[in-house]
């Protein structure tokens, strides 16, 4: 189940990738993936809940990225493992360059699953960086993360060191003691709710 869970999420980035948002179609994800297309809308009911559950799977690899970058190397490696995610994702590339209507409504916050979790996965970056998760510091990194989908930056581009600056500035967190109790966690800060705004208008 999960083994084509995921076959059918990599075939639908590649059909992203070759067709567009648009003219991407159920039929092209089952081919690609070599799944029945009624095993795929046992899955998946619709193109939009497909695109849904692709974007929330990208999120969570982005983030499970970011965070093993910023654990290793502090901040600045965490969001140059965003900005390298968001700059070579082939499927989000194309829809930036002839389809960015698409893109718009993944750039704001909305009550959808990947929202929840690119919120969550803000604050899991700035604490595997030692860097306080406040909700003014992830929804900074946010927006600055959002502005990556039609305009990636380099690897040596301003804007990423102006923000490990701004988000630097704030004393980091103390390491705990041995004898002192762990700091809480960070809790999870995001919008309830599962549905994708409509990103497509075409179901074949």
């Amino acid at each position: 189940m999960a083994r084509t869970r995921a076959a059918l999420l990599e075939a639908t980035g590649e059909c992203l990738a070759r067709y567009g948002v648009r003219k991407t179609t159920m039929v092209d994800v089952a081919a690609h993936s070599r799944v029945a297309k009624a095993t795929l809308y046992n899955h998946f009911r619709t193109k939009d809940d497909l695109l849904a559950a692709y974007v929330e799977d990208r999120v969570d690899a982005l983030t499970r990225a970011a965070v093993a970058a910023a654990s290793a190397s502090g901040l600045p490696a965490g969001l140059a493992a965003v900005a390298s995610a968001l700059r070579e994702d082939p499927a989000l590339r194309r829809a930036a360059r002839e389809e960015p209507a698409t893109l718009a409504p993944l750039s704001v916050p909305s009550q959808c699953r990947a929202w929840t979790s690119a919120r969550t996965g803000a604050a899991d970056l700035l604490t595997a960086a030692r860097v306080p998760g406040g909700a003014a510091e992830v929804a900074l990194l946010l927006r600055w993360a959002a502005s990556q989908l039609l305009w990636p930056v380099g690897p040596d581009d301003a804007s990423a060191q102006a923000l490990v600056a701004q988000l630097s500035a704030v004393p980091a967190v103390a390491e705990p003691d041995v004898q002192q109790p762990a700091a809480a966690p960070v809790p999870a800060l995001g919008w309830p709710g599962d549905r994708m705004p409509r990103i497509a208008n075409k179901e074949t």
